[in-house]
């Protein structure tokens, strides 16, 4: 049953060797897998910095191997890396979705996105750590967070780590909304049908105008 949770997909490749030397790298002088763990999650987290202006409709946009070049990606897109990163050293992983409302989304994106905060089919990780499976969303990086006054998520290794109902400031921030469950592997069809039943039919051009937009922008979409 675990065995899923370690072998490699088209989109979680951890046997890539990009994602396998970066794994064995940033764990090697860790004792245990709560600490590999924490020391997948922080690279992820930071030093992939968020951008949703990337596309995000083929499987091939959402290779871990791809976000880790790049060195920046989506919720998804990080997601599947930290996947990735932890089946490489033997941590069991999987990817987790839920919907999200965000209370502090950007005028110009609200209107890309017909007026809603709702952001479908959001993207977590879910590690296999002492006899439990342990949530860690690396989505916003901390220099972000720092910008825009956003509580970051730490991750301990032994707790879920999930975004902070509040901001820095107390201002609402992230509602969850529905939880989809887990999934040893990415349900592209799935997340883009529900998105498409959310958004409308042109979700795939409003996907071609948030790129256009420029990633000099990404960080604009908290």
């Amino acid at each position: 049953m675990m065995e899923m949770y370690l072998k490699p997909t088209p989109v979680i490749d951890c046997n890539a060797p990009p994602v396998r030397e970066k794994a064995q790298n940033l764990t090697a002088d860790k004792e245990n897998d709560v600490e590999k763990a924490k020391a997948l999650f922080y690279f992820v987290r930071d030093a992939i910095k968020y951008n949703p202006y990337v596309l995000q409709n083929l499987a091939e946009h959402h290779k871990a191997s791809g976000t880790l070049s790049k060195e920046e990606g989506y919720c998804v897109q990080k997601a599947i890396l930290l996947a990735a990163l932890a089946r490489a050293i033997g941590i069991p992983a999987r990817l987790g979705f839920a919907d999200i409302r965000n209370h502090i989304v950007p005028q110009k994106l609200l209107e890309l996105m017909h007026g809603s905060n709702l952001f479908i089919y959001h993207g977590y990780c879910e590690l296999y750590i002492g006899q439990k499976w342990v949530k860690a969303t690396p989505a916003f990086d901390l220099e972000m967070c720092q910008k825009y006054h956003i509580i970051p998520v730490e991750f301990d290794g032994k707790n879920n780590a999930t975004f902070h109902r509040n901001n820095q400031k107390g201002k609402l921030h992230i509602e969850y909304v529905h939880d989809y469950g887990h999934y040893p592997d990415l349900p592209l069809e799935e997340m883009l049908e529900a998105r498409v039943k959310v958004y409308g039919p042109e979700y795939l051009t409003m996907q071609e105008n948030l790129v256009n937009l420029g990633p000099g922008n990404a960080q604009k979409t908290i």
